[in-house]
């Protein structure tokens, strides 16, 4: 049954809900599939869903512009600047590039399978596990900067992201947690998540824009533009928030969360349909 009739107020109210989500561990396209399903709302090929969250990725352009720009000024120098910076490039392409092989090849199957509510429901449970069992274990950290991740580690992270293609298991709290026991610090762990989330959003939605592009029409785009627009301003406000929370208080709460929310969407499910 569908609840809500107006397509631009469900447009906005996933805007805000992705920007809210995305870089939490607790699966921004996981919370867009089931709000969307209780709401009665699917887009067209499901592009919606994946092309708003480049408006919380513009949101990390803005908020780390100086960090980016100074990485991308100094590749080509000498001395430690340079070195720093090939360093920084070279761990998030090395962590980009499993994601780009796996999601070539299992576009489909990712798209038209694992994006239903009961996979996202079961992943949520299963990852606030596996988050709270990181949180107790988790070795002392002994990487302190991205720039001394080295590719061996990069590559690790980029395979954890790549779990994330299963809706519901969150790309950030893959690879945070991922991060978290290959020794990199919280702070650490999370901007590299961040910074990671550019090219991987960036590559995942044009992708799917081009898939899609004979069935995309003039008003779907106008609802994109709406949940983008929405996502990037709230996104300003969450990665600030993130970053100071997580450097006091760690992951558990979110563990939480995505049980608490991962055990209503099932019973919403069995009860509502």
């Amino acid at each position: 049954m569908e609840i809500m009739d107006t397509p631009t107020l469900i447009a906005v109210l996933l805007g805000i809900l992705e920007a809210g989500t995305e870089f939490l561990p607790v699966s921004s396209t996981g919370h867009l599939l089931l709000v969307g399903h209780f709401l009665g709302f699917e887009s067209t090929g499901k592009v919606f869903e994946v092309a708003i969250q480049l408006g919380a990725i513009l949101a990390i352009c803005v908020l780390y512009f100086r960090k980016l720009w100074g990485v991308a000024l100094h590749l080509p120098c000498k001395g430690d600047e340079g070195i720093k910076a090939r360093a920084f490039a070279t761990a998030i392409l090395v962590a980009f590039a499993p994601a780009v092989a796996i999601g070539f090849f299992a576009h489909e199957f990712i798209k038209t399978v694992l994006f239903n509510p009961w996979v996202v429901c079961i992943s949520l449970i299963v990852g606030g596990f596996l988050i709270l069992l990181v949180e107790r274990i988790k070795p002392s950290p002994t990487h302190h900067s991205i720039e001394n991740l080295g590719w061996k580690t990069s590559l690790k992270i980029g395979l954890f992201q790549c779990l994330a293609m299963v809706p519901g298991v969150s790309r950030s709290g893959a690879t945070i947690m991922g991060a978290l026991m290959l020794r990199v610090d919280r702070i650490t762990a999370t901007e590299f998540s961040f910074f990671l989330s550019i090219p991987t959003m960036v590559a995942a939605v044009g992708y799917d824009l081009f898939k899609n592009r004979d069935i995309v029409a003039g008003s779907d785009m106008t609802l994109i533009a709406i949940g983008f627009t929405t996502a990037f301003i709230v996104a300003l406000f969450v990665v600030k928030w993130l970053v100071s929370f997580v450097g006091r208080h760690g992951f558990t709460l979110f563990a939480y969360w995505r049980l608490v929310v991962g055990m209503l969407g099932l019973a919403g499910l069995i009860y509502l349909g």
